[in-house]
């Protein structure tokens, strides 16, 4: 199935009042910040997993076997704070590596949480072991259409709230959230996906000609820890000729901070991620170009932002 712009539209209606509208800051003339990492559970996770839980509900899917996801954190929190909002049980799978910053909020949330492997993938495996035996509803972290719908909402906001923008810079892991904005963008403004260099799943999915399987490490692999990146992502950054940039991990590191010290945003490595194509020069703006940055996660812990 391919998202389509009318996918992301009646996903925008369909979880409003359920998200956050996130707010855009001109932080000096020509760049912007959206600041999805001020969306509920620290993330725009909550899009996609109401979107997918909803439309579940819709079809008489959601049932009280309740939900099953697996994450590296963030859709993990956003899957349980959608299924503790529409009364259903949720069991999350995380790898052992999870950082203790979501695990703590995790557990906030009412979701039974295990705890399996050293990465993402294996927590996903686990989750379709156990999704096959209880046929509980499986939320995945970004390759459905409901989910990467659902993550487009933040492209549709984008087009209401900036008068004029020309390049949208957006971190990738699985591509949930770039294959959302680029199907809600579409050839309205140029769409820019930014990976971690040892993460690259993008990048080697548009240089493949499909997505195909790669190691994944670095500093912000808890939260763009996908071995691959997703079909739909897939079809949507190819029909909208997105590019690729590759970031280093002491770029990230470099952004975090100054996202910190300059404009006092507490992001995570991964919220982090697409500002490091700025801060390090991998992407270099025209002049007069208006470049929109996607903030997109806050969790964190914030004795480590000094």
């Amino acid at each position: 199935m391919t998202v389509r712009v009318e996918d992301v539209r009646q996903a925008a209606e369909r979880i409003a009042g359920r998200v956050l509208r996130t707010p855009v800051i001109e932080v000096r003339p020509g760049l912007i910040f959206k600041l999805e990492l001020l969306q509920h559970t620290g993330s725009f996770k909550p899009r996609g997993a109401f979107n997918r839980l909803l439309t579940a509900k819709e079809n008489g899917e959601l049932t009280g076997q309740g939900i099953i996801a697996a994450s590296g954190g963030n859709h993990g929190l956003a899957a349980a704070y959608a299924a503790r909002a529409l009364g259903v049980p949720a069991r999350i799978f995380v790898p052992v590596t999870t950082p203790a910053a979501k695990l703590g909020k995790l557990r906030t949330l009412d979701a039974e949480i295990v705890q399996v492997g050293s990465e993402y993938a294996e927590a996903y495996q686990a989750a379709l072991h156990a999704q096959e035996e209880s046929h509980a509803l499986l939320v995945h972290a970004y390759d459905q259409p409901e989910v990467v719908a659902g993550q487009g909402t933040v492209g549709l906001e984008l087009l209401e709230q900036v008068d004029g923008f020309d390049t949208v810079l957006v971190a990738v892991g699985g591509g949930g959230l770039i294959g959302g904005i680029a199907t809600a963008i579409g050839d309205r403004a140029h769409v820019v996906g930014v990976e971690p260099e040892l993460a690259p799943t993008m990048h080697r999915a548009l240089g493949e000609g499909r997505p195909t399987d790669g190691s994944v490490a670095g500093i912000a692999a808890d939260s763009l820890g996908a071995r691959r990146l997703g079909d739909h992502a897939f079809a949507s950054v190819q029909d909208h000729h997105v590019q690729s940039v590759l970031v280093t991990d002491d770029a990230i590191v470099a952004a975090r901070k100054e996202l910190w010290h300059d404009h006092h945003l507490a992001t995570e490595h991964g919220g982090a991620t697409a500002y490091a194509a700025l801060v390090s020069g991998a992407y270099e703006p025209q002049p007069g170009e208006r470049v929109v940055v996607v903030v997109c996660g806050a969790n964190t812990d914030p004795g480590t932002l000094s």
